[in-house]
């Protein structure tokens, strides 16, 4: 590369002959002394060696030559400067080549270095060439380095040592010599030579930005060295770093022509960091809405904390991390923060604990336990100053003052410190918690964050916590969780694979390997669809956890296409400050259709359904269990659904619109069927039958509703007689509400089928 030629630069300054006008006796700048006249000064026209040449006797301590033309300089251009000199009479002087650097304001640039090395001229008549090589870039041969300051310079050079000598100085040539420089990197443009200097301490974040606008399609290349950053630097052309670099956290390196991992590896030095700075610039402008991993596996020994991280408040648009492996290792940074607390909780205020004593040591994100807690409730937000908490859901029935315990689990992505996110997204990313570390944590607020084909394996205490609002619409998509409690008890496992706090989730595709509960689920609107989530342990005959928990009562959702392992769907209303029955809508709206439910050495009381109401007055409004299929597997369980009435038992006159149909049973002892059709004979006359249908509708409900009477032959009396007659029918009949009362108007008996329900269907 020529400069002079590519960017059309004028750099030789003119041969003395054509005058000494422009020659100064000073610095060049403009108005200083010229050798026009000068009377140590004269214009040889026929020397031996030089042709015409200038005759200077030095009569100074150091006597300066310098070309008042400002010969330009821009940045990546190297220029050598040569004179040929020769002493004639007199006391012997040293030579060098020499400078003045001038800025685009033309002032002088201070603190540079402006002179060459010095060459002794030791006989009279020898000709003795002198260079010195000026440039933007610290780089080897490099003379005078001067950086990306300097726009031009006055050239020339000095005489210095003892005075009273004459020489004879030949034209002075000024060269572009840039390709001596480059011709080890074709191609390429090298932040060195825009005055990067890669010592470490000194500001290269101007040199890179320059390097990086005269690349212009080229390549950047950072050689080794130490680069400080003081500033934010981006990257339109790709860029190989062979050194590394550093910047302040505030500050951001954006690559955005190979922006991927392994660049930001490359460019930091470390593979944490270099994820770290990664995801601090795709939350900004790269040009990229993803950040590949490339396959990295990459160590960390601290949570990735990602508002620290990235200086950001909110992310509302579609960012992805994708194709990568993460792995804990041993630190004490993955230890779980406990503390307690006492403050005070009222159902009018249900999402805040106040007078909280000592609340500056509780973290957002803590996971709140005490009496009349239900599972899952998180600390959203802490205000000091008025010694309150803000929490992810109500509390059922706590004391109004007590002590509560906060637990802030670590885990490897962490977004609690975002106000807001959204439309994010791990693809193909597996976390190697290894029983040290929780997986993600998302923000309070924010929509549609998204796990696809991700692997979540052996966390400490959570999978996927949500904390507020930050799971609407979240969606886990053919993913793997492994609990990190494989060989515990079911009944003593604390893991939760994840928890909802909104509305509207996608859970697809997933497999739930042996945590405590697969999933802790508020809101409605959600769809569990082809999951595959097993709770067993290695016991028998022992009790199995809830897989699926939803704790808001009317949920709106579905349950279709899932294999439903040693674990049990609950349905709760743990999660309302006031869990008795009001005007809300009571439990209800879910559709469980066409799952694989399985339990295998289970106590006999375990049940695949249950609901437990935190309150009394509630009922069911909307259930229809159809067409799954039911199998234990080393022993008959009782049934497939029942109450748990620890707090309360279900209103059952109340219940309307419930459906089990279309099911299949192994190793159940007693079939639940709703409306369930059945045969009962009277062998004996009587004006009063009673039908029992109880043992086959769902959750121990009332017999509320018969929507048929068939008679299999004709009705007779105590002789045999055949008997018209037509019964009237009692509903809810018994002690327990759940049998059917004929009463006939004459003694009769006979075989009738029933159709009867527990419910109102409308």
């Amino acid at each position: 590369m020529n400069k002079a030629i590519t960017d059309g630069l004028v750099l030789m300054p003119p041969a003395f002959e054509n005058g000494l006008d422009v020659w100064s006796s000073e610095d060049g700048t403009p108005g200083s002394a010229t050798y026009d006249g000068a009377a140590n000064a004269s214009l040889v026209v026929a020397d031996a060696e030089f042709g015409s040449c200038l005759e200077i006797v030095k009569n100074d301590t150091l006597t300066k030559l310098r070309y008042m033309g400002e010969t330009p300089l821009v940045p990546g251009m190297y220029l050598q400067i040569r004179a040929k000199v020769k002493a004639i009479a007199g006391n012997l002087p040293s030579v060098r080549i020499a400078g003045w650097a001038g800025n685009s304001s033309l002032a002088h640039v201070a603190g540079l270095t402006e002179i060459g090395a010095e060459t002794v001229l030791t006989a009279y008549g020898e000709v003795v060439e002198v260079t010195a090589i000026v440039g933007s870039g610290h780089r080897g041969g490099v003379d005078m380095p001067w950086g990306l300051e300097p726009v031009y310079g006055h050239f020339g050079l000095d005489l210095t040592g003892a005075n009273g000598g004459t020489v004879r100085i030949d034209d002075i040539v000024i060269e572009d010599v840039s390709e001596w420089f480059l011709a080890d990197s074709s191609g390429s443009i090298d932040v060195r030579d825009y005055g990067a200097l890669g010592d470490g301490v000194t500001d290269d974040h101007e040199a890179f930005n320059a390097a990086n606008t005269a690349a212009a399609g080229r390549r950047v290349i950072v050689p080794e060295g130490v680069y400080y950053l003081g500033d934010t630097v981006s990257f339109t052309e790709e860029v190989t770093f062979d050194g590394t670099v550093t910047m302040p956290a505030a500050n951001r390196l954006v690559l955005r022509k190979n922006f991927h991992l392994n660049a930001y590896i490359d460019a930091f030095g470390d593979e944490v960091e270099g994820l770290k700075r990664a995801i601090q610039a795709m939350f900004y402008y790269t040009d990229h809405d993803s950040l590949d991993m490339r396959g990295r596996r990459v160590e960390l020994d601290q949570p990735l904390d990602v508002a620290e991280i990235t200086g950001a408040t909110s992310l509302e648009v579609r960012r992805v991390i994708r194709n990568g492996q993460i792995t804990t290792v041993a630190s004490g940074n993955w230890d779980n923060e406990v503390a307690t607390s006492t403050a005070s909780y009222s159902a009018a205020s249900s999402k805040t604990l106040s007078n909280v004593v000592n609340i500056a040591n509780i973290k957002v994100g803590s996971l709140v336990t005490g009496t009349g807690v239900g599972r899952e409730v998180y600390v959203q937000a802490v205000n000091v100053g008025n010694q309150s908490l803000t929490l992810s859901q109500p509390l059922y029935a706590p004391n109004s003052s007590q002590t509560y315990t906060f637990t802030r689990f670590k885990y490897v992505f962490d977004f609690s410190g975002l106000s807001k996110l959204s439309q994010f997204q791990l693809s193909d990313v597996e976390l190697l918690c290894n029983g040290r570390a929780s997986g993600v944590m998302l923000s309070p607020g924010g929509n549609n964050f998204q796990l696809r084909d991700c692997h979540i394996k052996s966390p400490l205490n959570r999978g996927v916590t949500s904390i507020g609002g930050g799971c609407q619409d979240l969606h886990i998509d053919r993913c793997s969780f492994v609990s990190n409690e494989q060989t515990v008890r079911a009944e003593d496992r604390q893991s939760v694979a994840f928890n909802i706090n909104s509305n509207d989730c996608k859970i697809r595709d997933n497999r739930f390997q042996r945590f405590g509960h697969t999933g802790i689920v508020f809101g409605n609107g959600h769809m569990f669809v082809g999951n595959h989530w097993f709770q067993g342990d290695e016991d028998t005959d022992s009790p199995r956890m809830a897989g699926l928990v939803f704790t808001y009562p009317n949920v709106k959702s579905i349950v279709t296409g899932n294999y439903i392992d040693n674990s049990f769907i609950e349905m709760t209303n743990e999660h309302d400050a006031a869990p008795d029955f009001s005007s809300e809508y009571s439990f209800g709206g879910l559709t469980i259709t066409g799952n694989i439910f399985t339990v295998n050495d289970a106590a006999s009381y375990f049940s695949w359904i249950v609901i437990k109401p935190y309150g009394p007055g509630h009922f069911l409004q909307g259930l229809a269990v159809q067409n799954n299929v039911f199998k234990s597997l080393n022993g008959f369980i009782d049934r497939v659904d029942k109450v748990d009435t620890t707090f309360a038992d279900l209103a059952y006159n109340s219940t309307r619109n419930v459906t089990f149909e279309g099911n299949t049973f192994n190793g159940v002892s007693k079939l639940t069927i709703n409306p369930v059709s059945a045969e009962y004979s009277q062998s004996t006359a009587s004006t009063d039958w009673v039908l029992d249908p109880s043992a086959y509708l769902p959750f121990g409900g009332w017999a509320r509703v018969v929507e048929s009477l068939v008679f299999r032959n004709a009705l007779t009396d105590a002789s045999g007689n055949a008997v018209s007659a037509t019964p009237y029918v009692t509903v809810n009949y018994g002690s327990s509400n759940n049998q059917i009362r004929l009463t006939f108007p004459q003694a009769v008996k006979g075989t009738v089928n029933m159709i009867a329900r527990m419910d109102r269907p409308i």
